[in-house]
């Protein structure tokens, strides 16, 4: 007899799981329409943030079935390409998509993370069950699904990262991004609680992947497919609790082989219940193609780059102030040896914003690092944390990301100080910002897709209740090659 197996069914599951598994199985997220609006919104820039990134060698060389010439008889589609795959497969091509130029939405908190990440685990896994129920002679699913667990999907990560640092550990934050995509995923499959609840303890039961990627001296491509690594396990594990496999009911509490002793040294706080909170307030990536801890210190840069772009060779040095979390990760000296390694460099997003008055996905390439004023410029910099900017940044009610910067010249003149404390994606310059992201998503479509194509998606996207009542397996086939 399998004792294990009989001595973990008599365990009363640890609270945290029970309430991910009460959140996705019963939470009605659409009573609040300003969650659903945003994330039609969230998943419009999320799918445009894939089909840029479609341009780059980088990125694609990663996407395909494991082994070539592979397709999945009723699989999955992957938006901009003709690949079909199992659902887990093209999780991994959609999420490694979105997340490649680090260009999709963002939540900071004592974790940070991209709650969007877990889109590509949600749509192929809508997109396979879409044409698994027309085959079956059943209606498909319809995009309200989606939208229905993205928020969810969201609300699961960002409410754990809100004082959660799993940062400090040196446990990266997909790990959140496992965890969501599993819940959610569980629950599109039509897992009842208890499998919900195996699903999500093996989830945590993997741990974590190291920060090690994303920081000096290892910083590499691995943090852009890292995320779709993620929301692909998230629906691998629901795919095995659906099929009956068992759970561990203390994953979290267990002593000293329990996720909360072994690898995060206390327990998880889940510090205000479940709802809609994260996809109301998340923060969209409009502008720039930049960690967020430095989207208004570019902001504040271009706003500079008139008034110092003729005297670059003049300037003696540039103050950044801004908050401990940018501080502790994207305050970098000495060589940058790789566009990942780039992109989480506040001095070097800074320097190209002084200097060319832009900051895109290009100028993280070797041509654009190699004009030596950019490593000139970044050898002048001095960065501080300003405490105000920490405490408003982690404050619930404002959940700022301030930065300023200030140029001082040779011959003691010195440009005023730009403050920036809310990039043009928060939720407190949404008005602002909404027809910039539109503007962003048809850019991006318009890199990958025929004109035609792009006016039917742009034109279903921006009515809420047809978006809602698409099919989901129709709208993927407009955005497949």
């Amino acid at each position: 007899m399998n004792t294990t197996v009989d001595t973990a069914k008599n365990l009363e599951p640890d609270a945290l799981l029970q309430a991910i598994a009460d959140y996705v199985l019963t939470y009605d997220v659409t009573q609040s329409q300003e969650a659903m609006h945003t994330a039609r919104l969230c998943f419009m820039d999320t799918l445009g943030c894939g089909m840029l990134a479609l341009g780059y060698p980088a990125c694609t060389k990663m996407l395909g079935p494991i082994v070539p010439d592979v397709q999945v008889l009723s699989g999955a589609r992957v938006p901009g390409t003709s690949y079909i795959l199992d659902p887990v497969r093209a999780a991994f091509n959609v999420g490694c998509m979105i997340r490649w130029l680090d260009y999709n939405d963002t939540w900071l908190a004592a974790e940070w993370g991209h709650p969007s990440d877990n889109l590509g685990g949600i749509l192929a896994l809508t997109d396979y069950l879409s044409r698994r129920a027309v085959q079956a002679g059943s209606p498909p699913l319809k995009l309200r699904v989606v939208l229905e667990a993205m928020i969810k999907a969201h609300e699961i990560q960002g409410i754990l990262a809100l004082e959660n640092a799993f940062n400090r550990r040196g446990l990266d934050h997909v790990l959140l991004v496992r965890i969501a995509t599993t819940a959610v995923a569980a629950g599109l499959l039509g897992c009842d609680r208890d499998e919900v609840i195996n699903a999500v303890s093996n989830a945590f039961i993997d741990g974590g992947a190291l920060r090690t990627y994303r920081h000096t001296p290892n910083t590499g491509s691995r943090k852009s497919w890292a995320a779709g690594d993620a929301t692909s396990r998230g629906v691998w594990l629901a795919l095995m609790a659906q099929r009956g496999e068992m759970g561990y009911p203390t994953a979290l509490s267990a002593k000293i082989w329990g996720f909360e002793d072994a690898l995060f040294g206390e327990p998880l706080k889940l510090p205000q219940p479940f709802g809609s909170y994260v996809m109301e307030n998340v923060l969209f990536k409009i502008s720039y193609p930049a960690e967020f801890h430095a989207q208004t210190s570019v902001e504040a840069a271009l706003q500079l780059h008139p008034k110092v772009r003729n005297r670059i060779d003049e300037i003696s040095e540039v103050v950044i102030d801004t908050q401990e979390a940018a501080v502790r990760i994207i305050d970098k000296t000495g060589p940058l040896t790789n566009p990942a390694d780039r992109d989480h460099c506040l001095q070097y997003m800074v320097a190209i914003g002084l200097i060319f008055g832009q900051l895109t996905a290009d100028d993280y390439e070797d041509a654009r690092a190699a004009d030596p004023r950019i490593d000139a410029l970044r050898a002048k910099m001095k960065v501080n944390e300003l405490k105000s900017f920490s405490s408003d940044y982690l404050d619930q009610d404002k959940r700022s990301i301030g930065n300023a910067v200030q140029v001082f010249f040779s011959d003691g003149t010195q440009t005023e100080r730009v403050v920036v404390e809310y990039p043009v994606g928060h939720r407190r310059r949404r008005a602002e910002g909404i027809p910039l992201l539109q503007e962003k998503f048809e850019h991006n479509l318009a890199t990958r897709l025929p004109a035609k194509s792009c006016r039917l998606i742009t034109n279903l996207c921006a009515e809420q209740d047809r978006f809602e009542d698409s099919a989901v397996h129709e709208f993927v086939d407009l955005m497949v090659i």
